[in-house]
């Protein structure tokens, strides 16, 4: 039976819809460690007190108090957990605690947001929270109820996923309404781009994401620190986006970090130095900034209003051969010769369908796949091949082993200049991010921060 092919997204692209609103942290109260030798000496202690009072291990001291507002170990836990479990991440008692700190550090952010929108009077109501919590339910396919059993199963909670949502609906409203109204673009400016983009046509452009964190030169070593094991997590399979979301202090964390379509002269020297030298897929840091430090992902690169062939549309059949769950490679080993055998003789789509059958492979069709939206090593393989063949195949017992045979392609076009409106809403988005950038900044100076 023919399906419709789920299309492979770049990596770095988020590979769950609640990615979005991600953050958690790991249960467990830390306990004091045993007194000073001579601490309290001169208090005239009895050596063995008779303790009248019981403590409550389910009493939680705050971690730490933002003018006033308390954020408890349960605050921190609960965020931790959710994001270890959603992106199955295996970190060490060393990544654990660096990722406890920088929690911290976000919910104090989210906290001065919130704040911040309050004294503005802008409140989120609890039908909007219930209406972004049941929408990302819906996204995981699953119901409200079953979704809050899921977080307390992981050792979050709904009222850990609904803060969350309250700091970014309540900072998106106070930009909204004290900086977006304020921040204007000219007609001329939008036309002395389109003139400069028509004059730079064939120049490099790269589709950049970036994670940033500022650092004093007293904090330099712990931030870069942290960020290497960002990148060692990045690198096992963990989203870019997730990281972007919760630790970067680009207002560009909203999107997951991404800078969209950039020219070089557009970014820092080091920055424009790193992009130069990675290729598609690669992820680059800690690289030193004016204010801190910042870690690339290149998720993809073109040139300025030319056709690229990886823009091109090609109508894909792949046939995947399945394996019974624990099926060893030794085991898969024989049956994939024979598949990718019988791959070599295809002849065209129509052929492909024969060849499924007698190997018992499915079959899934998309007819408008776009090159570049293909996993980067499958781009190059399917860039080289004409309408009628098939790809080596590729995958895994656990995963099934894949082949893709191209049924037809429609090449790319020329690119035009981006529209008027299209140069404005993007200059306004920067200028926006910016000026909160800002906000945040002076929120933080201003802040009377108490860590317990």
């Amino acid at each position: 039976m023919t399906k419709n092919i789920v299309n492979a997204g770049r990596f770095g692209r988020s590979i769950v819809g609640l990615t979005a609103l991600a953050l958690a942290s790991a249960i467990g109260a830390q306990t004091a460690g045993p007194p000073q030798e001579g601490a309290g000496s001169n208090l005239n202690l009895p050596a063995n007190p008779t303790i009248l009072g019981k403590l409550d291990p389910n009493i939680r001291k705050p971690t730490a108090i933002v003018n006033d507002t308390v954020l408890t170990g349960t605050d921190v836990d609960q965020r931790m957990a959710f994001v270890i479990a959603l992106n199955d991440l295996k970190l060490s008692a060393e990544d654990r605690e660096g990722l406890r700190a920088q929690i911290v550090r976000l919910l104090i952010d989210e906290t001065l947001q919130i704040q911040a929108a309050k004294a503005k009077e802008i409140t989120i109501t609890p039908a909007e929270l219930d209406q972004s919590f049941n929408t990302l339910a819906r996204r995981r396919n699953t119901t409200p109820e079953a979704f809050r059993t899921y977080l307390r199963q992981i050792g979050s909670s709904d009222r850990a996923l609904r803060r969350q949502i309250e700091g970014e609906l309540a900072w998106s409203r106070l930009l909204r309404r004290q900086v977006e109204p304020f921040v204007n673009v000219g007609e001329e400016e939008v036309e002395a781009i389109q003139k400069r983009l028509e004059e730079s046509r064939g120049t490099d452009e790269y589709h950049l994401s970036e994670i940033y964190m500022s650092a004093t030169p007293d904090r330099a070593a712990e931030v870069t620190a942290g960020m290497q094991r960002m990148i060692e997590q990045i690198r096992r399979g963990a989203p870019f986006e997730y990281f972007a979301r919760n630790f970067s202090e680009a207002s560009t964390r909203a999107v997951g970090g991404d800078l969209d379509w950039v020219r070089l002269n557009m970014l820092p020297e080091a920055l424009q130095q790193a992009a130069t030298s990675m290729q598609v897929g690669q992820i680059a840091g800690p690289i030193e900034v004016p204010g801190g430090y910042s870690i690339l992902y290149l998720a993809d690169k073109r040139q300025v209003l030319t056709a690229d062939p990886r823009d091109a549309r090609v109508a894909l059949r792949q046939l995947t051969l399945p394996f019974p769950p624990g099926t060893t490679q030794a085991q898969a080993t024989p049956r994939v010769e024979a598949f990718a055998n019988a791959v070599q003789t295809i002849r065209g789509c129509g052929d492909a369908t024969k060849i499924a059958q007698e190997q018992k492979a499915e079959v899934v069709d998309n007819d408008a796949v776009i090159i570049r939206n293909l996993p980067p090593a499958l781009q190059e393989i399917v860039l080289k091949l004409n309408v009628g063949q098939a790809t080596p195949p590729f995958g895994s017992p656990a995963d099934g082993v894949r082949v893709l045979i191209v049924c037809g392609r429609d090449e790319a076009r020329t690119a035009n200049v981006p529209t008027a409106a299209q140069i404005q809403e993007g200059l306004e988005r920067e200028r926006v991010n910016l000026r909160a950038q800002r906000m945040l900044r002076d929120l933080r100076r201003d802040a009377v921060i108490e860590y317990r």
